[in-house]
């Protein structure tokens, strides 16, 4: 056989193209890598430390003077059902403000802006953030993973809070709390998260809008003031300027208390103080002005009880439900901010 014919019969070896290799999808869930590196970072940082104590000294002030009435009136509240709930509730008779949820509502927004106003344009500034967003992941999950480990921070401080409050009261005072006061309490915990995850939505926001860490802070720090020092002020003015004649009728009077109390619960922190003061104190079944005068008259006749945790929600869900959507629009108008901006390395 010659050459040529074993050419021709001889098998020619054809070469496959390499098979392209897929490329690798972006992890589901990269939030949580950046809530995990986050939480890592507030943990061990000096500010986590110094909110922790400034938010318990701001729970011991007022648990001291309703430690000292609980004692006082430990004789004749033997019987009493909620006494464990007086340690949030009681205070100084003559300071209002000392109470442990007024103390915590003024204190505890210090928490959501403290850890928000820089995680945006803090990253910006040390120019990291484009590095960040380099990575395999997806955008939304550096606002995402952010947002959720200022959350976990956060309740994270406030159970520490309220379970040295509750200690307090089991081993000092000998009040041991029943099932329907923890349930009561758990609520007031799951509101007070809310709370403060609406200012950590708005610091969120600040940090994504202000490129200045700096100026993220002062313009957090002075509407936080505003609000929770001088809010009350404000609409007690505004409320004098629409107050009704000396001459005006009843029906006139009670429109214009519905009016004033609208104003008033515009505030968040109003919002918190209407559904801790129902959710912490069994006795109280009103908070909404009266809108006519046989309401007012039902409410004059109505017979003092103690109304259960589901009577008590049924009072402040529409609290709830501003509260909830105060922290949906901050958070939202944050991420649509944080996906439109332009990230220049």
């Amino acid at each position: 056989m010659s050459a040529a014919d074993t050419t021709l019969t001889a098998d020619p070896v054809v070469a496959e193209p390499a098979a392209a290799t897929p490329r690798d999808p972006l992890p589901r869930a990269g939030w949580r890598v950046v809530a995990a590196k986050e939480l890592g970072d507030h943990l061990t940082s000096v500010r986590f430390v110094v909110l922790l104590v400034v938010l318990g000294l701001a729970a011991a002030i007022p648990l001291y003077f309703a430690a000292d009435q609980i004692r006082s009136i430990a004789p004749q509240a033997s019987g009493f059902s909620a006494v464990f709930l007086a340690l949030f509730t009681l205070g100084s008779q003559d300071i209002s403000v000392l109470r442990v949820y007024e103390f915590v509502g003024i204190v505890a927004p210090l928490l959501g802006l403290a850890f928000a106003f820089d995680a945006v344009n803090g990253e910006r500034s040390e120019g990291t953030l484009p590095r960040l967003l380099a990575q395999p992941i997806h955008r939304d999950d550096v606002i995402n993973g952010k947002f959720a480990a200022g959350m976990a921070v956060i309740g994270l401080v406030l159970v520490v809070v309220v379970g040295f409050i509750a200690g307090f009261g089991m081993l000092r005072l000998g009040i041991v709390p029943h099932g329907n006061e923890v349930l009561r309490l758990l609520a007031w915990v799951i509101i007070t998260f809310l709370y403060v995850g609406v200012w950590l939505a708005f610091g969120l926001l600040l940090s994504v809008l202000v490129r200045r860490a700096a100026t993220a802070a002062l313009i957090g720090f002075g509407i936080w003031l505003l609000i929770t020092i001088f809010g009350q002020l404000i609409t007690t003015l505004v409320n004098g300027i629409l107050a009704p004649a000396a001459d005006a009728t009843p029906d006139a009077i009670l429109a214009n208390a519905q009016i004033q109390q609208f104003i008033t619960r515009l505030l968040p922190s109003t919002l918190y103080r209407e559904t801790s003061v129902v959710l912490l104190n069994p006795s109280v079944n009103q908070i909404s002005a009266p809108t006519s005068i046989g309401q007012v008259q039902q409410a004059q006749q109505q017979i003092q009880s103690l109304f259960s945790l589901d009577q008590s929600f049924l009072l402040v869900w529409p609290q709830v439900v501003a509260l909830v959507f105060l922290l949906v629009v901050c958070f939202a108008a944050a991420y649509v901010a944080f996906m439109r901006q332009e990230v220049r390395a």
